[in-house]
């Protein structure tokens, strides 16, 4: 079984930056596509980034890009969401998910595993 696991998250404020962790345990991080994804208050799941199983393929939500850059490490197990220029519309809970083969990777659905989530607050 895959467990993900989230941690980075805080309180920033606007234009600061923030690094998120996912670390991964239970199987080969090779195998895995993983994605991160982010829920506002009162809003669905929506897809932040996703990087695919080498590190060769990332994509971005157009909110993001030029500010976020995810990013993988396999020898650790671990995959990461750099986050700057952070602004109030980001605050939301960060979840990083996992699938070997997501068929749609912009969608929670496609995504087999994931974490607990992490708070992410930009506020000043």
């Amino acid at each position: 079984q895959l467990r993900l696991v989230e941690s980075g998250g805080g309180l920033v404020q606007p234009g600061g930056s923030l690094r998120l962790s996912c670390a991964v345990s239970g199987d080969n991080l090779d195998y895995y596509y993983i994605g991160w994804f982010r829920r506002a208050p009162g809003k669905e799941r929506d897809f932040v980034a996703r990087i695919s199983h080498s590190g060769g393929r990332t994509d971005y939500t157009d909110s993001v890009k030029g500010r976020f850059t995810i990013s993988r490490d396999n020898a650790k197990n671990t995959v990461y969401l750099q986050m700057n220029s952070l602004k109030p519309e980001d605050t939301a809970v960060y979840y990083c998910a996992a699938d070997r083969s997501p068929v749609v990777v912009k969608l929670p659905v496609a995504y087999e595993y994931w974490g607990q989530g992490t708070q992410v607050t930009v506020s000043s």
